[in-house]
This record gives structure tokens, C-alpha cells and sequence, in this order.
């Protein structure tokens, strides 16, 4: 996808434009390229191989996902109802929302080498300088995320180890938000601050994949996008020589929610697009058959991810 980079710096988003290419892929990589932003992100390579689910489930739903090397399941939590001996439950995380929490978490983990995060007033900071506004129905939404994410129960479960990497962790061990009382329900989470789980932290410590925020940003809203920038991130600097990956295998990474293989084919080269527009070292061939890795720069200078 250099190619898209090099016609925006040539010609401008216009010229982009003109000479056809999509208008979706032309304006992420053209605030990509625009954004003078520096700062890094980290994750846990683990989101990079399963991802948690776009849309909203069924709130006693598990998410189950599986790719070459690691199976993800992700179960619901509870919250109590007031005034009962009754549990309702609150569905599992989804969507942009949840992953830009998860993201921010990981990486205020990391930079100050402690499980206790402050959300609050740093988590919205965070999310203002993605173009993400905490307010209205976004605040709502960024709550009710916080909200899953700090009930939920995860495990990685990676093949041919004879172990798995995270066996039912909390991804957060200990909820330090205030809690509110709202009608009938009880246990609402503002946000203040979160401990993640310490067998969480320690994978996260010993497997991150450094991202750029520039790019967060540029795919902030756009969930699949997020996860294909996640994947390829983690995928193409560790590669010795090409790799061809199905359209079946990623089809079960990262299409559960299409019934046909090419619904999910059509749309995912698409996704794919958004994904390098902010990662021009990104070398991919989308083939009818599977899309081909190739060894690609990462989007971060190890160096500078140290440095961070």
C-alpha cells in the first residue's frame, strides 16, 4: 500500500483521489501521514491472533475465536441486582470502544511498569487526543465497555505448547472504579482506576507488540481495521520468508460474523487496505487463494519502542 502514501505526498489527498483510488483508504492514510503524533501504543500479542468480537452478543453469550496457534474464549460477567439475590448478566466486550480501552490500559501498563492503571480523567485524555469525545452516547458507550472488560473472564489457549497462556484470568484482577447505584441496577463503573490481573500483566510484559498512535487514531472507529493493523503488525517483522495464510484461515480469524467465504473475502481485502494505509512498510499480496506476509519493517523501530 506505499503506493497510496506516495500519490498523497505527490499529489495530495486530491490528486489521491482523482487517480481513483478508494476515498476510505485515501483519508485514513492521509491523516495518518498528517498526524505528527509520536506517542506509542502496546498490546499483548495474543489480541493479535484472536481478536474479541465486533458487534454486540447476547448478554450470557461467550465469544469463542480461533486462529493457526491460539484459541480465544471470553466469558460474560455479573453484576448483582439491587435489592435481589439475583445476577444479571452484562455481555462480553466489542467493538472500537472496547479495543481502545484495552489498548490504553496495556499501554499505561507498560510504560509504568504497574498493574494499577488511572482511567478517569488519563483515559479520557487518551481518547480525546484519538478523536474520541467521553460524552453523550460515546460516554456511555466507553462505560459500559469499561464495564465488561473489568467483569469479563478470559483464556488463551495456545496449541502446541501443552499449556495454555492465560487459564480464566480477569483481565482486570481487581476493580478500583467508584460504583454507582442506578435504579434497579447496582455496580454501574465510573471510571478511576483498574488493576490488571497479574497473569495478564505478565504476558503482556513478556509479549508486546509496539503499535503507533498515529495509527490507533486514524482506525479508532473502525474495529475489523484495528484488528488487521494488530495482526500485521505482529505478523510481518518476525518473518524470515513469505507466508501464505488462506482465505479459510482468515476467514476463521477474523470472519465468524460472515456465513459465506466470499462475503468475507470481498470485504476483508478491504479491511486489509485500511490496515496498511496506516502501515506503508506493510508488504502483502492478496491472492485468489489466500493473501501472501511478506517480511515487512515493523511500524515501530525496536529501538524507539525501548526507548518509550
Amino acid at each position: 500500500m506505499a503506493a497510496v502514501h506516495d500519490l498523497i505526498v505527490a499529489k495530495g489527498r486530491q490528486g489521491a483521489l482523482q487517480a481513483g483510488l478508494d476515498r476510505a483508504v485515501v483519508e485514513v492514510a492521509a491523516n495518518y501521514l498528517s498526524d505528527e503524533d509520536t506517542g506509542l501504543g502496546f498490546a499483548y500479542s495474543g489480541w493479535a491472533q484472536c481478536a474479541l468480537p465486533h458487534k454486540k452478543l447476547a448478554a450470557d453469550a461467550h465469544w469463542g475465536i480461533t486462529s493457526e496457534k491460539v484459541r480465544l474464549v471470553v466469558e460474560p460477567g455479573r453484576r448483582p441486582l439491587e435489592g435481589t439475590d439475583d445476577l444479571e448478566w452484562i455481555g462480553v466486550p466489542y467493538g472500537s470502544h472496547a479495543r481502545l480501552i484495552l489498548l490504553y490500559l496495556q499501554t499505561e501498563a507498560l510504560r509504568t511498569q504497574s498493574r494499577e492503571v488511572e482511567l478517569g480523567r488519563s483515559l479520557r485524555e487518551w481518547l480525546g487526543k484519538l478523536g474520541i469525545s467521553v460524552g453523550g452516547m460515546t460516554g456511555r458507550s466507553v462505560r459500559d465497555q469499561a464495564e465488561r472488560i473489568s467483569r469479563c473472564r478470559l483464556t488463551f489457549h495456545l496449541s502446541g505448547t501443552g499449556s495454555s497462556g492465560l487459564v480464566n484470568q480477569n483481565i482486570v484482577d481487581r476493580a478500583l472504579f467508584i460504583e454507582e447505584s442506578t435504579g434497579e441496577r447496582q455496580g454501574r463503573l465510573n471510571l478511576e482506576t483498574a488493576k490488571l490481573s497479574e497473569g495478564f500483566f505478565d504476558q503482556l510484559r513478556k509479549h508486546p507488540v509496539p503499535l503507533e498512535e498515529a495509527a490507533i487514531k486514524a482506525l479508532s472507529n473502525n474495529a475489523p481495521a484495528l484488528d488487521a493493523y494488530l495482526w500485521l503488525a505482529y505478523r510481518l517483522h518476525a518473518l524470515k520468508s513469505d507466508r501464505l495464510v488462506t482465505w479459510a484461515a482468515l476467514k476463521g480469524q477474523f470472519g465468524t460474523g460472515f456465513v459465506k467465504l466470499a462475503q468475507f473475502k470481498y470485504k476483508f481485502q478491504s479491511t486489509l487496505q485500511l490496515a496498511t494505509a496506516v502501515y506503508p512498510e506493510a508488504k502483502i499480496e492478496v491472492t485468489p487463494i489466500g493473501v501472501i506476509l511478506k517480511p515487512s519493517r515493523p511500524p515501530v523501530s525496536p529501538r524507539i519502542s525501548l526507548v518509550r
